[in-house]
């Protein structure tokens, strides 16, 4: 259904409340369009606010496609621009605008459309989608079967070689370019992987199996064939892309190719926030995005910020403007605010740990709730002293990471089920779910699978398997329960099922059954919003939850938390107070991230986005010393800090001096014993 323009009288002008910057990104025609958004800025709302305009001024929201990098962005995207429809539209309270079908993450939409194009290319249309655990499992068995687990020199375990495999993937480069850069003690293996990575393609192919990255490749290599190219870039009149800065070179080649010549394309990110080089994002993707089109692409500079006081944009500001190369762009905001950012030197990582908090329970009892305030760092392993003082001072906190949900052995035990179920050539979710059955090991399980590869009608062999006699009582549920999936249509249902006949495993299999019985209730909630057990898979596996019961500790009984993070998980998220661990070199950058100008740059921006999150108290911490775990051969166990590169001393002018800190329990100073003068010199003399 198209829309018509609104009169003014059927509803409210949505873009009555944009700033003049943000109103030129909104109001601009079909040309290419690049959106440089600074921290605070605006750009959720001016980039839903354009989508608005697009379909209120006519355009089918049916041949929108936005682009994220969660789900979860693209769902507050939907909510955004429903709800300035419904007042640009004049539409009644409850009601429900236009859907944007085609809003989603670059894998979930990638995958949509491979399906759509299965047959075409070669693969079958209800193909599995292995999550990370999966691959690696299967470049296990693969490098097994290679034999490079019994070389005598050593070889990447199967985790490292998915990474390899897959920072050659997204980011296009050459292996041995990548192996000297990053994995260098695996130069002289790049003939043996490249190797392995052929024979992995090969396995997941006949598995009718693609991994995360191949979702990417796949819908790049797919638009190489100019009729399907040109077909999808006249089904799309409008892409719409967030956080460009993040896309990797895949990506970028998938938009090129979508729109060559960049009518109706609109990219919004901001190259000062490009921190996620570790995953192949390409910063040069949106410095030359203008340059890709003749004439080059309109930029429109989101300078005003909504989040920060003035002295601390200011700061912010000095920092990323040392960066050789940028959109040049200053900051500025109205928010009123007198106080500077802090540099704060410390004695050491127990000096800062002490001072952190007692800085945190200062605020607090100031009326700001620990949940306003964050401690960012480098690395996980920078808030280990932290922790420690936190907990002795009982100050609760959350820290960003721990076991992901599809880890969970209990979520991948039903997962395999329902994937070896709509694909019974998923070797490794076959290999996983057999040996659930008491009575079978390994080799029936492999007897099982080699048989069912080698046949024509897999479904038809699962279901004349011969068990072991000790697992022939077990056996037969589970087969009843396969062959009722393969015709079922009948979701969650299915699930259910699935959940069924696993409880009882589950209670066999683990020690403390209770907290993932709440996992399973958790999946189930989850599976109902989804249309089909394919479309459910697909998502969760592209965009799953991140935590579970499996292994948690006690509850969090507390109403208020503090917030730790790495800055990486950062990114997006505001405090109004931020302290930021070890700003010195060594740790920020770090020191395995200091060997090319491009690795350095990105640890300023990541400097900068750390700084960039905070509302109205900042503080960078300066250890002048830190310990090290390592064996020494020389001195004693700890090194030297000096203040990061990225604040010399005229960046350091914007900022108030602090420190060194006098520790919480040093009430004054020591007063020496009673007693006469020693003559230590000559005691120490005379012992020789």
């Amino acid at each position: 259904m198209l829309y018509p323009p609104a009169p003014a009288a059927c509803g409210q002008d949505p873009l009555a409340a944009l700033n003049e910057e943000q109103r030129a990104a909104v109001e601009h025609g079909d040309d290419p369009l690049l959106v440089i958004a600074g921290a605070g800025a605006g750009k959720t709302t001016t980039l839903a606010t354009r989508v608005a305009h697009l379909v209120a001024g006519g355009a089918d929201p049916n041949r929108l496609l936005l682009l994220t990098f969660s789900r979860r962005a693209a769902q507050e995207m939907q909510q955004r621009v429903a709800a300035q429809l419904q007042a640009v539209l004049g539409l009644p309270p409850g009601s429900k605008g236009p859907l944007l079908p085609w809003a989603g993450t670059f894998h979930a939409m990638g995958a949509r459309l491979l399906r759509e194009q299965a047959a075409r290319l070669g693969l079958d249309e209800n193909f599995s989608i292995l999550d990370r655990g999966d691959a690696e499992d299967l470049m296990g068995l693969v490098r097994d079967a290679q034999g490079l687990s019994s070389k005598e020199k050593r070889f990447p375990l199967k985790g490292t070689c998915l990474a390899i495999y897959s920072r050659a993937v997204n980011s296009q480069a050459p292996v041995a370019d990548l192996l000297r850069e990053n994995w260098p003690w695996c130069a002289d293996s790049e003939a043996e992987l490249r190797s392995l990575f052929r024979a992995y393609e090969d396995a997941k192919r006949h598995q009718q199996s693609l991994d995360y990255d191949d979702l990417l490749l796949w819908w790049a290599e797919m638009m190489r064939e100019p009729d399907i190219a040109a077909w999808l870039g006249e089904r799309f009149s409008h892409v719409l892309v967030d956080e460009y800065q993040d896309t990797n070179r895949l990506q970028a080649a998938i938009l090129l190719a979508l729109k060559p010549g960049g009518r109706g394309l609109t990219v919004v990110g901001d190259d000062a926030q490009s921190i996620y080089a570790f995953r192949a994002a390409e910063v040069r993707n949106i410095l030359d995005f203008p340059s890709a089109f003749t004439p080059p692409a309109r930029i429109v500079t989101l300078s005003r910020n909504y989040r920060s006081t003035q002295p601390l944009l200011d700061a912010a500001n000095a920092v990323i403007a040392l960066a050789p190369e940028r959109f040049a762009k200053t900051l500025w905001t109205d928010r009123a605010g007198a106080e500077r950012p802090q540099l704060v030197a410390v004695d050491d990582e127990l000096s800062q740990a002490r001072w952190v908090c007692g800085q945190i329970l200062a605020r607090r009892e100031g009326g700001l709730r620990l949940k306003s305030q964050a401690v960012l760092f480098r690395s996980s392993s920078h808030s280990a002293a932290l922790e420690l003082e936190l907990a002795r001072r009982r100050i609760p906190f959350v820290k960003y990471g721990g076991l992901k949900f599809l880890e969970a052995a209990h979520i991948k035990d039903v997962l395999s089920l329902l994937r070896w179920a709509s694909n019974p050539r998923h070797r490794l979710a076959g290999f996983r779910v057999a040996q659930l059955v008491p009575g079978i090991g390994p080799a029936s399980a492999r007897r099982l699978l080699d048989a069912m590869d080698a046949s024509g009608d897999p479904h038809s062999i699962l279901q004349a398997f011969e068990p072991p006699t000790a697992a022939r009582g077990d056996w037969a549920p589970l087969a009843a329960l396969l062959a009722r999936l393969a015709e079922s249509s009948d979701w969650p249902g299915e699930l259910a099922a699935v959940v069924e006949w696993y409880l009882p495993h589950l209670e066999r299999l683990h020690d403390h059954p209770a907290p993932r019985h709440a996992d399973l209730e958790q999946l189930a909630r989850l599976a109902a919003g989804h249309a089909s057990r394919e479309r459910f898979l697909t998502e969760l596996t592209l965009d799953p939850p991140q935590a579970t019961s499996d292994e948690a500790g006690d509850p969090l009984m507390d109403e208020d938390y503090l917030i730790l993070s790495t800055i990486h998980a950062a990114k997006g998220q505001e405090w109004s107070s931020v302290t930021v661990l070890n700003v010195i070199d060594g740790c920020l950058p770090g020191d395995l991230a200091t060997a090319t100008p491009v690795q350095l740059e990105e640890e300023r921006r990541l400097l900068y986005v750390a700084m960039t999150r905070a509302r109205h108290h900042l503080a960078l911490m300066v250890p002048q010393r830190f310990y090290v775990t390592q064996q020494r051969r020389f001195g004693d166990r700890h090194l030297y800090g000096g203040l990061t590169r990225f604040i010399p001393p005229e960046v350091a002018a914007r900022f108030d001096s602090v420190g060194p800190a006098t520790p919480s329990w040093a009430s004054g100073p020591l007063t020496p014993p009673p007693g006469p003068v020693l003559d230590l010199a000559r005691r120490l003399r005379d012992r020789w």
